[in-house]
């Protein structure tokens, strides 16, 4: 019986392996690529585009050659046009050329009217966006004179907001802040993502890259990284939202608009501190040091006990509501 039942295992094995092995054979037959497919592959892995791309024209204008790379690096007579800003470009062939010693990648275009022409890749990519309305976002919001015209707008708002503010006692967050920690949570949120979106950029380039040429806003279809970064985008509106309510709830309108333009300017200038701050690795310890502050403020807070039964107005003590006028015992 042993020896049976020892047959019975060896066969049980060996009909195992020999079927994954069959399996895995089949596997690799069934997908053959041509020499064009793989390099096209490769191609896409390091650079996330390859032919059929869609591009728009950010730059004023792109200039393109009609004859073959090789003719203009040839010094031979080549004809261009010019496509301007905001025309569609799709990519129609990808040619390496090693005897270009400054850029060996040309990639051809076709335009709107289906005209044809090449560009180096590194001529190009400065000069064009995905056609993609996320892409385009990240690409004018990544652009230096928008950072710049920012940074002017936030220290200004900013600089408004406090003096309003400081005039007329008025609140603000983290300095005379409601009872609520949505307003802070939204702080700390806008500082996380930016701190988040520069370390993508400095150390996980090629992740940030593929995102930029195919994007997407669902947080479970990327890696870790790109994940926690679109949750937390995705937290932003969630929390506005949570604040706006409770600002209604405990401010009147002109003090609600004043509060949450601070808070928008207080949301600015974090964006652009903390993206700045972590390419020069100085942001990380800028946000341990404003989380522990911006808690610590918080808890400094006057925090009401109790919720009047009748209109929902925070209440310090019970008895009458200075809202609504109902007792509350």
């Amino acid at each position: 019986m042993r020896i049976f039942r020892l047959l019975l295992i060896m066969f049980a094995v060996v009909f195992s392996l020999t079927g994954c092995y069959q399996s895995h054979h089949r596997n690799h037959a069934a997908f053959k690529f041509s020499e064009r497919q793989i390099d096209s592959l490769s191609f896409f892995s390091t650079h996330h585009y390859t032919n059929n791309y869609n591009f728009v024209v950010k730059a004023d204008s792109l200039s393109l050659i009609s004859q073959m790379p090789e003719e203009y690096i040839g010094g031979l007579p080549t004809d261009s046009f010019i496509v301007r800003k905001g025309a569609h470009l799709v990519v129609a062939d990808i040619h390496m050329v090693s005897s270009d010693n400054t850029d060996s990648v040309w990639v051809e275009l076709a335009n709107d009217s289906s005209a044809f022409g090449w560009a180096r890749e590194s001529y190009l990519l400065p000069r064009v966006m995905p056609d993609d309305p996320i892409s385009q976002f990240i690409s004018e919001f990544s652009n230096d004179h928008v950072l710049i015209f920012l940074c002017v707008i936030a220290v200004f708002a900013a600089g408004y907001a406090f003096w309003n503010i400081k005039r007329h006692k008025a609140h603000i967050v983290h300095f005379h802040d409601i009872d609520s920690f949505y307003p802070t949570l939204l702080c700390l949120t806008v500082a996380f993502s930016a701190t988040l979106y520069a370390s993508l950029q400095m150390y996980a380039p090629q992740m940030w890259q593929h995102f930029y040429y195919h994007p997407t806003l669902n947080p479970f279809s990327v890696p870790v990284p790109l994940m926690i970064f679109l949750c937390s985008v995705w937290a932003m509106p969630v929390i506005v939202l949570a604040c706006v309510d409770d600002v209604r709830r405990q401010l009147s309108w002109g003090e609600g608009v004043l509060y949450l333009g601070g808070l928008a300017a207080m949301c600015a200038i974090d964006y652009i501190v903390f993206s700045i701050t972590t390419l020069h690795y100085v942001g990380y310890l800028l946000l341990v040091a404003y989380v522990v502050f911006a808690i610590d403020r918080y808890l400094h807070v006057p925090h009401a006990r109790y919720v009047c039964g009748n209109c929902g107005a925070r209440l310090d003590h019970k008895g009458k509501c200075p809202y609504c006028g109902a007792i509350n015992e």
